[in-house]
């Protein structure tokens, strides 16, 4: 492996401060899935000051691509840049706004609160609600308290502004609901970040990281690395699946959160998680062996899970059968698809990681020809 990029550091070494500046941008840009290009114009300019080749597709995904020294091959490192949220279903006539699921997420994760919704011309901050407190047993909020979690049909939006308002900021059926942006800045928790949509933002701040890394060094990587900032990956990892059927690549590994959760053996704190399988299938195991091998390479310590109820632009990808090897490198994180918390240390790591797998020099391992 070449010596010119330094994958030694050690997580106390670890510019924690940088990391979480970074995400922290990234966090506040909002991307709800199919409408992104407040984060797309963001990304498309910080890789473009790294001096990479960067690009916007016709599905959204934004591309860098780093030149390997075998140029006749490739692979992608995917981490998506959409965030889930809610989608406007009906605006009714005191201008009231109900909303429905847009990827993974429930009304309870964000509690009663501002929520953006993104207008085609304006953005409208409203409050999320689901009704009084003080009721007796003839109020439906009454069931809330006592019986059953708050759905999306039980809550709304109070925008106090009339229909015709709304339809004036271009607020209509379709429109994109967020967490407001004055509830969206991340805290810090010693080594740990906490905030919304690290899902997964943070893994695009390993995309950036790894341009950086490249960028900054004399030599490039084994293979042709495409890094993508995936679209629409939380309703069906549609910018992947667009990606990986028109650009070939040998694999591709995606950056993700994985679940803390008391049925999973994964610990808390700066250990970087392979995935072996999740609900879509099993992920390779040469090129996860492939990716432990680069791991114990560079002294770093790695954790494996077996995931239900998961999927990744990797696993959807080989499932459709858009790429033959997929992989994913993950970071333990708490409370996802809510307000997660993740150690800075291991999302740091990921980085580490793909950057000496990408180093691997002749140990990277050559599957198939390029020969049609």
């Amino acid at each position: 492996m070449p010596d010119s990029l330094d994958f030694s550091t050690t997580p106390n070494g670890t510019d924690y401060d940088r990391w979480f500046s970074e995400i922290e941008t990234l966090v506040m840009h909002h991307s709800p899935s199919g409408v992104e290009e407040e984060v797309d114009g963001w990304l498309l300019s910080a890789f473009g000051q790294l001096g990479v080749e960067v690009w916007k597709d016709e599905a959204g995904n934004v591309i860098a691509k780093i030149p390997g020294r075998q140029a006749d091959r490739a692979i992608a490192i995917t981490g998506h840049k959409d965030e889930i949220g809610a989608i406007v279903h009906n605006i009714e006539a005191d201008g009231r706004i109900r909303l429905r699921k847009l990827g993974g997420a429930f009304p309870w994760i964000y509690g009663e609160g501002a929520i953006d919704l993104l207008g085609d011309r304006e953005t409208v901050t409203g409050v999320l609600s689901f009704g009084s407190r003080h009721v007796s047993h003839l109020s439906p909020q009454k069931a809330q308290q006592d019986d059953r979690p708050v759905r999306w049909e039980d809550a709304w939006v109070e925008t106090k502004q009339q229909p015709a308002e709304l339809a004036a900021a271009g607020v209509r059926p379709g429109t994109r609901a967020v967490i407001g942006k004055h509830r969206k800045r991340p805290v810090r928790l010693q080594d740990w970040i906490a905030s919304y949509t690290l899902d997964n933002k943070a893994s695009v701040a390993v995309l950036l990281e790894l341009a950086r890394l490249f960028s900054a060094s004399p030599s490039e990587p084994e293979v042709t690395v495409y890094l993508v900032a995936s679209a629409k990956e939380e309703v069906g990892a549609i910018g992947a699946l667009y990606f990986s059927n028109r650009t070939r690549v040998e694999a591709i590994v995606a950056l993700e959160i994985c679940p803390l959760s008391p049925e999973y053996p994964i610990e808390d704190g700066d250990r970087p998680v392979l995935l072996i399988q999740d609900g879509y299938g099993v992920y390779d195991e040469g090129l996860t062996g492939d990716l432990r091998a680069s791991a114990d390479e560079i002294g770093l310590s790695v954790q494996l899970a077996v995931l239900a109820g998961f999927g990744s632009d990797a696993s959807i990808a080989v499932k459709f059968g858009h790429v033959a090897r997929g992989a994913c490198v993950s970071f333990p994180t708490q409370n996802t698809h809510g307000y997660e918390v993740a150690h800075l240390g291991a999302i740091a790591n990921c980085a580490r990681l793909l950057a000496a797998y990408c180093q691997r020099g002749e140990s990277f391992p050559k599957i198939f020809s390029w020969e049609s």
